[in-house]
């Protein structure tokens, strides 16, 4: 009988359950995260535990018939949180594993093209999230970020923001996974919030935020006008260039209150 391996959601939790359907000989029609599995006729379904020694195990055998830039793609693709990404990831170990060459570049292969194209997209997003994300000074002393992108590219850039800022404390929090990074001026630790029903996560005249920052995003947004040529616009390459999904980061884009 097929089986459908559920588990924590978590990567070493996806290893863990490659370690298991082979250690175990069993017929996979599916993986799914346990909080999304859906019931289905004719398969049984079996729930993983993460185990971070079997996790590892996949993990060393993946890097040792892969290239870097394959087992790179392989993360991007889970961190997509695409539905269905789970068992093309698993067909594309599958092949891999039963290969006696490198089989990143093997796009005859649905699985690993699908890899490719998946894993091209959270690259993607990812550039696009360390051009914008937009830090405000906080009361406290910490500049905060909020962010909303399509894919969980959070660990992603984590180091590049860690090397750029490494001489003041800051949080990127992402919105909608509500899972954010704190750096503390020594390491960066994952945070999340309970925000009050009320709390507008987009406001420009927040009370959580400096008054200097609120004047600083005034003038930024004066200057950008002022240096704005309208006759050399061009809107469409614009929005090539910087997509209307981000305008809602971006303090040039947005609106001022008093």
């Amino acid at each position: 009988m097929n089986t459908i391996l559920t588990y924590d959601g978590s990567f070493k939790g996806f290893l863990t359950c490659v370690f298991v359907a082979y250690e175990e000989k069993l017929e996979i029609s599916d993986i799914q995260q346990q909080e999304k599995a859906s019931e289905q006729f004719f398969a049984k379904v079996q729930h993983v535990i993460t185990q971070d020694e079997k996790a590892s195990r996949v993990a060393l055998a993946v890097n040792k018939k892969s290239s870097a830039t394959g087992s790179s793609n392989l993360y991007k693709a889970f961190l997509s949180e695409e539905k269905g990404i789970e068992i093309m990831m698993f067909r594309y170990l599958e092949y891999m594993l039963e290969s006696d060459r490198q089989i990143d570049q093997d796009f005859s292969h649905p699985a690993v093209l699908k890899i490719a194209q998946t894993a091209k997209k959270v690259g993607r997003e990812k550039h696009r999230m360390e051009a914008f994300v937009r830090f405000e000074l906080t009361k406290d002393g910490i500049y905060f970020a909020k962010i909303e992108p399509d894919f969980h590219v959070l660990p992603l850039i984590k180091k590049h923001f860690e090397k750029r800022y490494a001489d003041q404390k800051w949080i990127i929090y992402d919105l909608k996974r509500r899972f954010g990074l704190y750096y503390d001026l020594q390491k960066v630790n994952p945070v999340t919030f309970d925000f009050a029903h009320h709390f507008n996560a987009h406001t420009n005249n927040n009370s959580a935020f400096a008054a200097q920052e609120i004047e600083f995003k005034k003038l930024w947004k004066e200057y950008f006008n002022h240096t704005n040529i309208a006759s050399r616009k061009n809107t469409k390459l614009h929005l090539q260039h910087v997509p209307k999904r981000y305008w809602k980061y971006l303090s040039e884009k947005s609106p001022l209150h008093n």
